[in-house]
């Protein structure tokens, strides 16, 4: 008889060590609070053989009890009962952190809204506070709608659930915050960037209309000079010479000027679009240093909202800018592909290529910003970004963005760093 009872006993345990377990497993996975505390009212029932339970987690602001999760309730008990903090059963374990055991409900004196329990015809019930780090969260509630009595071995087990849910619930309102915060600095890094867009687009016009124009005028007058000393025949060679020196460095100016705007913004990428100021940027940034280049376009070609083609332009701009100082390649192709649903940029070269794996982050001195700007920006469009590259073998460069629809700010599923 006592190996019997000792045998009942050893099992009872090795299934709440079995149950706990497979709650801690559960729970490590996951990070939304909701499917935190299925998992956990799901297993407390499971284990107590029951149908009916409900888990309200502790709202400061209000001071009162939220239900998160239910089980077995009338849309009628779970839409009319609200509870305070140290209000009725619930309440009170919520607030003392000690819980409470019934074989009937229904009949405790400390009960609140009697009408609402006697409706749902709830008899056994057993509340469990859950706590964190000595801090009571929120309450775990089980309850049948028969007389039962409940053990002290419930009890320790559903303890044990509350612990574990607490400690669960904790670490993810925890991640929410640092979720929220990293959100938070993505938008406001988002905002910089489209500040800093529309800063240069600003420079770029006032160099253009002021700086540029003064600049052709002094050209034009100093041409007009020379040949005007030319015709009145009185020619003073030394002064002659002069004016040109200063027109040649006036026009060296202009031109640097122009390079300049096309830099900060190229009047392609607002007139003609993403296309155009690509290949513009590529041939000008390229050739001069003998690099070949090609840009192929596959599918049909459409413009995108101005500040998508604007992080795109500026994606191939550092692409493009990294090969022209790194690369050491001979031959470069830029693939633009349109599809129907997606975008695709590619930069290839035929370089030195490198070990991707050496650049995790941004370093001290500034090795790996500009790879991260693009990944971010990138990022802004919801899109997806990487670098493929070993030394001696080239690299490439490659992006893509969703299209079709509003291209909207979420998490960036970027790869890769240099």
């Amino acid at each position: 008889m006592e190996s019997s009872k000792l045998k009942s006993k050893n099992n009872a345990h090795q299934s709440e060590i079995l149950t706990l377990s497979r709650i801690s497993a559960a729970l490590s996975g996951l990070w939304d609070l909701d499917a935190i505390l299925g998992v956990g009212l799901d297993s407390a029932l499971e284990y107590m053989h029951g149908s009916v339970g409900e888990i309200l987690l502790i709202d400061e602001d209000s001071h009162s009890l939220t239900r998160h999760v239910h089980r077995g309730l009338s849309k009628e008990f779970v839409t009319g009962l609200r509870t305070n903090l140290g209000e009725g059963i619930t309440g009170s374990v919520a607030q003392s952190g000690k819980a409470v055991l019934l074989e009937d409900i229904s009949s405790d004196p400390r009960v609140a809204h009697r009408e609402l329990i006697v409706a749902e015809g709830l008899k056994a019930f057993i509340s469990v506070p859950l706590r964190a780090r000595e801090r009571v969260l929120g309450v775990l509630n089980i309850a049948s709608h028969r007389r039962r009595k409940y053990t002290n071995e419930d009890l320790y087990f559903l303890y044990a659930i509350g612990d574990q849910l607490g400690i669960a619930i904790e670490h993810a309102r925890l991640y929410e915050r640092l979720r929220n915060a990293r959100e938070r600095l993505r938008k406001l890094a988002r905002q910089n960037l489209v500040a800093e867009e529309d800063e240069r687009r600003r420079i770029a016009r006032e160099l253009h209309d002021e700086t540029s124009q003064s600049l052709s005028g002094i050209a034009l007058q100093l041409q007009a000079l020379i040949e005007m000393s030319n015709i009145s025949g009185t020619v003073n060679i030394e002064f002659v010479n002069g004016l040109k020196k200063v027109q040649a460095l006036t026009v060296q100016v202009h031109n640097e000027v122009s390079r300049l705007i096309s830099n900060l913004h190229p009047a392609l990428l607002d007139t003609l679009g993403l296309v155009p100021a690509v290949r513009q940027y590529a041939e000008t940034r390229l050739q001069p240093l003998e690099i070949d280049v090609s840009v192929e376009i596959r599918g049909k070609e459409r413009r995108l909202p101005p500040d998508v083609e604007a992080a795109l332009f500026r994606f191939i701009q550092g692409a493009v800018g990294n090969v022209a100082q790194h690369s050491q390649a001979k031959n470069v192709s830029v693939l633009l592909e349109f599809k129907p649903d997606e975008f695709i940029m590619k930069v290839s070269d035929n370089g030195q290529g490198f070990d991707v794996s050496e650049i995790t982050d941004v370093e001290e001195s500034g090795r790996g910003r500009g790879l991260f700007s693009m990944r971010e920006r990138i990022g802004f469009l919801s899109g997806k970004s990487g670098i493929e590259s070993e030394i001696g073998k080239g690299t490439t460069v490659w992006a893509s963005i969703p299209v079709g629809q509003e291209v909207a700010y979420a998490k960036d599923k970027s790869t890769g760093s240099r």
